[in-house]
Formats: structure tokens, C-alpha cells, sequence
């Protein structure tokens, strides 16, 4: 997996509700736990931000999401990351897209802003990227 040249402040922890920026029929999504990388210390959650990978549970949308779990991507949050010339971006929500076991995305199109960091590592993802900020 490729690195990123941005400091990325992890915040979202289970439980932290997210909103679903593409077209799949899924509205509000709450994390469940984080996919990849150990949860770090022992007793305490495991967080994640923007590029992880989350497993999440749908709370609400079309009926053939609700109650399922899926695989999401974070797109937006609203804590500030740092990237490389020392600008900090913030959005104002957090958000994240449904992808497959292979990092595509379900829906075909994103609404709002996507952070430069996703296309980054996630390259397929950009065709479908309204605006990259």
C-alpha cells in the first residue's frame, strides 16, 4: 500500500456515524471497527480517518442496505489533517463511500468533496470524484 505524505489525525472511532456520499442507496452509516492495522493499545478503540477502510453498519437508506454490514471508505472528516506544506484541511461532515472486497466503488458518482489523500491511494476512485480538495 502506498504512503502518504500527510499526517492524518485518526478520529472516528466505532460507533461514530457517517454520512454515505455516493449514489448506492445507503444515507447514514455507523462505524463498527476498522479494517487493516491492529487497534493499538490494549483496551482502547481502534480509530480511523480519512483513506481507512471501515467495516460499518447501515442505519439507514434503501431497504436492501438497511441492517447490513458493509465495507467503507472515509472520504471527509471534520477533525483537520496536515498535509506536506503545512496546510490544514477540514470538511464539514464526515463522510465515506461503499466499496467492494476489491476497493471499487458500488455507487458511480460522489457528492461533495473527496480529499486529495483517497485518490491518492486509491486511484480507481477518482473517475468517480466529483471534486478533489
Amino acid at each position: 500500500m502506498k504512503g502518504l505524505s500527510t499526517k492524518i489525525s485518526r478520529v472516528l472511532i466505532p460507533s461514530s456515524v457517517l454520512t454515505c456520499a455516493d449514489n448506492s442507496g445507503a444515507r447514514k452509516l455507523m462505524i463498527i471497527n476498522r479494517i487493516g492495522k491492529g487497534g493499538g493499545r490494549k483496551g482502547r478503540y481502534s480509530r480511523s480517518g480519512i483513506c481507512d477502510v471501515v467495516i460499518a453498519s447501515v442505519k439507514s437508506g434503501t431497504p436492501q442496505y438497511v441492517k447490513k454490514k458493509v465495507r467503507v471508505i472515509i472520504i471527509r472528516q471534520r477533525a483537520p489533517i496536515r498535509r506536506a506544506n503545512g496546510m490544514r484541511v477540514k470538511f464539514e461532515d464526515n463522510a465515506g463511500i461503499l466499496v467492494t472486497e476489491t476497493n471499487l466503488a458500488v455507487g458511480t458518482e460522489v457528492k461533495g468533496a473527496m480529499a486529495r489523500e483517497v485518490v491518492e491511494r486509491y486511484i480507481k476512485l477518482a473517475g468517480i470524484a466529483s471534486r478533489v480538495v
